[in-house]
């Protein structure tokens, strides 16, 4: 995809981030781009065999890094230089950070570019199926000279040694790196190439840009999208039919690549949502549900079942009875399994497999109780379009998290469902319709689990020729590029420096096919129907057009910019409506004034009469000024034209009061009116005469206006002219008033008190300058107002902020909002905060700023007095935010700040409970105030029980917390901190007597068969020298409570670094925990193998502060 949008939002702990590499204080950077869609980068048409090449990094001793970031060896590809770097311990966040790096970017000439394709993998050490690899691709420059993933696996697996990443303490790192040559992606015309154009990327909606060019090209679809009644009025935004209509329309018509945002509005979708990354088989459910609901009682009622509606039948049939129990069920597209499966058809006979309930799994038959059964699906019938969803994706439970399935995976070009004599089809089935279907579209997804790129590969009209659909590019494609090389598995690099290595080198490929689209062949005349105009309702082909016709015109007049000026008059009628109401500062915004598009050549004179056509004002009561921006900042009328000056044409004046060259002519037209408001002509200007602009500042109403203008001579005095201004103000004849000239606002507000006895010459007072004035205030009135000055009004107007305020247990709820000051100390607000919610100590607030990318809260709350104002609780970036987050907490927060804070989880020595406690105590105490605070929390077997901290991790003990080990030395955001009586056995170890680790595991059948997988509580126990298994097992089953029953299914081994060594009963157990050589005393334990089936955990130690997982929704 091509991100063409300002920075985006921070991903979620299972997004990858695509991201040149940058180093930063905190969460993700102005930068990065949302998610691992590679970027849409130009296609290389010109190099048949780009360089390829395979770096492998092996890095000793990885635990033990005390670097921030590492760089690999230099390598070449292409010619150029590169290297890896990573950051260990990640770039401020819990994932390792890997990147490519452009080696000698310091050294490169200015403009130098270069565009790569690459992948960099953790590889797995004990399995090689579960290494982790991402692919992506970047053009590399003088700004982005490296580019990679900042959350490329969590810290937490990678530092598991039983994982298989890190083995002896090694891990090693994979770059494969090929480079093209870069051609100009944006001189290509997909509508010229191919007849067809694309749709363009929002950011992180690649997936639906697929879906909805499938959907698209299903004509019978896209022909009952158009006949869905729409209104005239309705706008796209706010209607999904409509703009669904309104999209199709273009893809249909236009020449350029279509924009999906008013899509994507209609769906009630924010700017975040089409950042986030979605899963198009739920999209494609969601939008067609909702499609169904907008049809209802239209002509088109039913077309979402008629097309994509089929019917199987789940059966569990008797084997010894004469009983049968059946439920006929509908569907809109078929999961079916890629594990296990070469193709469809071997999906289509799994999901066909009959089950035999049988022995402790008997079928429960209404009046024949329990009986032997068998179980299944078949088809009663099959939907004119297929929809296939490929579960390339799913739960592995040894790991614990989602896995993409790359493997090899065919699928026909035609599918013929009636196979075997109809072996999928239900005995109700009408034999009668042939279920033999063509291939109409692939989905495609490239890269992993947490992330990648969707694109397809659709025929439109059933042709042999493919058409790929990426993002805004379709390009033609043959079928062995649209079929065979989407099947995934594995692929062969050729050899590019054989003398280098004689490996040939195998990848597995991670660009597969997600869901696939079948035509029925006896449907298919119907389905590819013949759409055209008279089928689009007659107002949107109007409003269609009238918005290409406005496109056309602006893209003509973008065309003829050259040949225009554009003149933007302001007048005292504009000055009195926006002053006091959008500007307070300067006189007014020139994008809200009457602009004119004139002619270079026109004389201005002749611009003269439009505008007095325009605003009636005779062309010889006209006079125009120039403005000019000063060295301050402000922008101000500077002088009038010259009588010589209008009499040049528009081009030509332009020229002269515009060094910037811009196409725009700034003025501000004055006209003089007698006492009956008629126009009457300018004054005669001399150099003595200055114009004045005034406003009138309200303390009582905190009221800011422009009440008029007037020309003063140089040499007079503002008290010569103190009655007109009370006339002005329709104050009483006598009222005093002070009088201050408005500078500027830029950084500061500088409004400057004028003497009313010096001349305006002399208080530096021009053309153009303001003043304003209000009632003189004594010392007693004064207090009355909370802005009583027109300077004070003006900074609070220059600082003022609303600001918005979330508990941040709800984040995404608004709770109140105050209207602050940006100036505000950090006392200032967290007082107003606290006086909102009824809190009586301010101190017992604790915010958090807003990141503007993510929108969510910043992972660290902002300490007590740590930021000095409000404006720097708001700022992000370069962006600023309105939206803070408030806890209020129990103690004060000087205090916690001063406390470190604990999560212990307590496990009771003879109940089955966990209890989760936070430990405050001073940064300085140790593990025994830990233990001692404990004690008084907790519930102990007997009150001389002694406590113990130890650190576990993945289900393994790796540390027993010494007593006098320092608190802030210990991190809980990893580690689970786990507190426990020390058994009385281990209390009085005898000189042979040995304590060892005793963990729980068990293994996949799927998987190397020597790799466990832990789980559950681990513990320690005493074995005494020469002590078999058989007595050992008593221990353990008496310690651990386990049935009988259940306990004679358990194995017990001997484990040393993760490989497994079976025990007998009559195994001296001792004998197997004798080496001191060993990395630690984890990697050797005493196994017990089982099936995990206690209930998981209700609490979770180490979770990210903030963690947000949209599902896919449509809002209206």
């Amino acid at each position: 995809m091509t991100m063409m949008t300002p920075p985006p939002l921070d991903q979620q702990e299972d997004e990858e981030m695509l991201v040149p590499h940058q180093e930063f204080t905190e969460g993700p950077q102005p930068m990065e781009v949302i998610s691992s869609e590679p970027a849409t980068a130009p296609e290389n048409h010109e190099l048949e065999d780009p360089p390829t090449f395979k770096y492998r990094w092996s890095i000793e001793n990885f635990s033990r890094l005390n670097t921030k970031k590492l760089y690999s060896d230099t390598f070449f590809v292409g010619g150029y230089k590169w290297r890896v770097l990573i950051f260990p311990k990640g770039n401020n966040v819990d994932h390792l950070s890997i990147y490519l790096d452009v080696a000698d970017s310091a050294t490169l000439p200015y403009g130098w570019n270069r565009f790569a394709q690459f992948a960099l993998a953790v590889v797995n050490q004990i399995h090689g199926k579960y290494t982790i690899r991402k692919d992506t691709q970047h053009q590399f420059n003088g700004r982005e000279s490296d580019w990679g993933f900042t959350s490329f696996m969590s810290l937490s697996e990678l530092y598991d040694p039983s994982r298989g990443y890190l083995v002896n303490d090694s891990c090693v790192i994979e770059a494969e790196v090929t480079v093209r040559k870069v051609v100009d992606y944006w001189s290509y015309d997909s509508k010229k190439e191919t007849g067809y154009v694309g749709l363009k990327n929002q950011g992180a909606t690649c997936y639906m840009n697929s879906l909805l060019q499938t959907l698209y090209h299903i004509p019978y679809f896209r022909k009952a999208v158009y006949h869905m009644p729409t209104i005239e009025n309705d706008m796209p935004s706010g209607s999904i039919p409509l703009a669904l209509q309104s999209l199709f329309y273009k893809l249909q018509y236009s020449d350029n690549s279509v924009a999906t945002k008013e899509l994507t509005k209609s769906f009630g979708w924010d700017t975040y949502d089409s950042f986030m990354q979605h899963d198009v088989q739920e999209l494609n459910r969601v939008l067609c549900e909702k499609l169904e609901d907008k049809m209802k009682g239209t002509v088109v009622e039913g077309t979402i079942q008629h097309l994509f509606e089929g019917h199987h039948m789940n059966y569990i049939e008797c084997i010894n009875v004469d009983y049968k129990s059946t439920r006929k069920e509908s569907f809109y597209d078929l999961q079916l399994d890629v594990k296990g499966c070469r193709d469809v058809y071997a999906s289509f006979d799994k999901y066909v497999e009959v089950e035999r309930l049988e022995g402790d799994n008997k079928y429960q038959a209404e009046n024949h109780g329990l009986q032997d059964a068998k179980k299944g699906v078949l088809f009663i019938d099959f939907p004119p379009v297929l929809q296939l969803q490929l579960k390339r994706f799913e739960y592995d439970f040894m790991r614990d998290t989602m896995v993409k399935i790359n493997d090899r995976y065919e699928f026909p070009l035609q599918l013929d469902l009636d196979r075997d004599n109809g072996r999928y089809l239900s005995p109700d089935a009408d034999r009668r319709v042939c279920n033999l279907y063509t291939l109409h579209s692939i989905l495609v997804h490239s890269g992993g689990v947490h992330g990648g790129h969707y694109y397809a590969f659709i025929r439109p009209t059933l042709s042999d020729q493919w058409f790929k659909f990426d993002d805004e590019r379709v390009t033609k494609e043959d079928a062995k590029r649209a079929l065979e090389e989407q099947y995934g598995g594995e692929e062969e690099l050729p050899q590019t420096n054989p003398g280098f290595n004689n490996t040939p080198f195998k990848f597995t490929k991670d660009s597969n096919a997600y869901m696939l689209v079948y035509i029925r062949e006896s449907d298919k005349e119907k389905i590819m129907c013949n759409v055209d105009e008279k089928d689009i309702a007659e107002h949107l082909r109007v409003r269609l057009k009238k918005e290409q016709e406005e496109k056309e015109h602006k893209k003509k007049e973008k065309a003829e910019a050259h040949l225009y000026t554009i003149i933007k008059v302001a007048r005292n009628e504009d000055l009195a409506e926006q002053i006091g109401r959008e500007i307070f500062f300067d006189l007014v915004d020139h994008d809200k004034v009457r602009s004119f598009r004139i002619q270079k050549q026109l004389p201005f004179n002749h611009f003269k009469e439009e505008v007095a056509i325009e605003f009636g004002i005779p062309v010889q009561f006209q006079r125009f000024w120039l403005w000019a921006k000063r060295q301050n900042h402000t922008y101000r009328p500077n002088r009038p034209l010259l009588p010589q000056e209008e009499a040049q044409s528009v081009g030509q004046l332009r020229e002269v009061s515009n060094k910037a060259h811009n196409a725009e002519l700034k003025l501000f037209l004055e006209v003089e009116l007698g006492p009956d408001l008629h126009p009457l002509p300018p004054p005669l200007k001399t150099k003595e005469d200055i114009l004045l602009f005034f406003k009138l500042y309200d303390p009582e109403k905190e009221d800011l206006r422009f009440v008029g203008r007037l020309f003063v001579k140089a040499l007079g005095k503002p008290i010569d002219i103190l009655s007109k201004l009370i006339e002005m103000a329709e104050f009483p004849p006598n009222e005093e008033i002070e009088l201050y000239e408005g500078i500027k606002f830029e950084s500061n507000v500088m409004c400057e008190h004028i003497d009313k006895r010096i001349s305006f010459k002399s208080s530096q007072l021009e053309d153009g300058d303001i003043i304003c004035y209000q009632k003189a205030l004594t010392s007693a009135n004064r207090d009355q107002f909370q802005y009583p000055g027109v300077l004070s009004f003006l900074e609070y107007v220059r600082n003022r902020q609303v600001v918005h305020f979330r508990s941040l247990e709800k984040p995404k709820e608004e709770d109140f909002s105050l209207e602050l000051s940006k100036l505000f100390t950090y006392d200032d607000v967290v007082e107003r905060v606290a006086r909102h919610l009824g809190l009586d100590d301010p101190t017992k607030i604790r915010l958090t700023s807003h990141n503007c990318y993510s929108q969510q809260p910043k992972p660290q709350p902002i300490k007590y007095r740590g930021v000095e104002h409000l404006s720097d609780m708001l700022v992000h970036y370069n962006q600023t935010s309105d939206i803070l987050y408030y806890e209020i907490l129990d103690i004060p927060l000087p205090e916690l700040q001063g406390l470190n804070t604990l999560k212990v989880a307590f496990h009771h020595a003879t109940k089955e409970e966990v209890a989760i406690h936070s430990i405050r105590l001073p940064k300085n105490s140790t593990v025994a105030d830990v233990i001692n605070d404990l004690k008084a929390k907790v519930e102990l077997s007997r009150p001389d029980a002694e406590l113990r901290l130890l650190e576990v991790f993945y289900h393994k003990i790796y540390k027993i917390f010494p007593p006098g080990e320092k608190i802030e030395n210990i991190n809980d955001q990893y580690w689970t901190l786990r507190a426990e009586e020390i058994p009385e056995e281990e209390k009085n170890l005898g000189p042979q007597d040995r304590l060892i680790h005793v963990y729980h595991f068990n293994r996949d059948p799927n998987q190397n068969q020597m790799q466990v997988q832990n789980f559950g509580e681990p513990f320690f126990l005493v074995i005494k020298e020469g002590e078999t298994l058989a007595n050992v097992k008593i221990c353990i089953q008496k310690k651990l409570q386990v049935p009988d029953d259940e306990f004679s299914k358990w194995k017990f081994a001997f484990i040393s670094l993760g490989r497994p060594e079976y025990l007998q009963d009559s195994d001296v157990v001792s004998n197997r925990f004798q080496r001191r050589d060993i990395y630690g005393a984890w990697e050797q334990y005493l196994g017990l193998e089982h099936s995990d089936t206690a209930p998981k955990r209700a609490y979770t130690t180490n979770q990210n502060r903030h963690t947000f997982e949209k599902p896919v929704k449509i809002y209206n």
